[in-house]
Parts: structure tokens; sequence; C-alpha cells
């Protein structure tokens, strides 16, 4: 799993404007908590027009219901910042 899946996902449920997805694994590479596999940890910067009316907390769970497999299986950290 790697920031294509994400992006892919994201691109194709929500139709952004802007979007990037950048894997962040390597930061937290000596954390203890922190998965093994180097594809754990990323960032998704989004510009959607489906999130116009949506507060900021309701855009972010539209965005992990859509990633909720990779949540539960590969994902330990998921950073975002939604654009206006």
């Amino acid at each position: 799993m790697n920031e294509s899946t994400i992006y892919k996902k994201l691109n194709t449920n929500f139709k952004p404007s802007f979007l990037k997805v950048e894997n962040e694994s390597h930061l937290h590479k000596n954390h203890p908590q922190s998965p093994k596999g180097g594809n754990s940890h990323f960032y998704v910067e989004i510009k959607s027009s489906i999130f116009n009316n949506l507060s900021r907390l309701q855009s972010q769970r539209r965005i992990y219901k859509v990633l909720e497999n990779e949540m539960k299986s590969f994902v330990h950290a998921l950073r975002i910042k939604i654009l206006n």
C-alpha cells in the first residue's frame, strides 16, 4: 500500500480540484509504535466542492469513511488538510 492507493480512492470519491497525498512514514521511522513497513503515515491536502457545506470534522469523517479499509489494515496515521 502506498500513496497512490489513497490518491485514487480520494480522487474517485471526491473529484477534487486539488489533491496531494504524501508518504510521511520516513518521519516516523524510529518511533517505537510505528509499523516497520514504511507505508503507514500519510499527509493529505484536498480541495473539493463536496466539502463546501460541511464542517471540518464532517469532511474528515467522509475521508476516513472512504479510507476505512486502509485505516484498519495499513495506515497508522493520516494527517488531513482541507482547503477552502
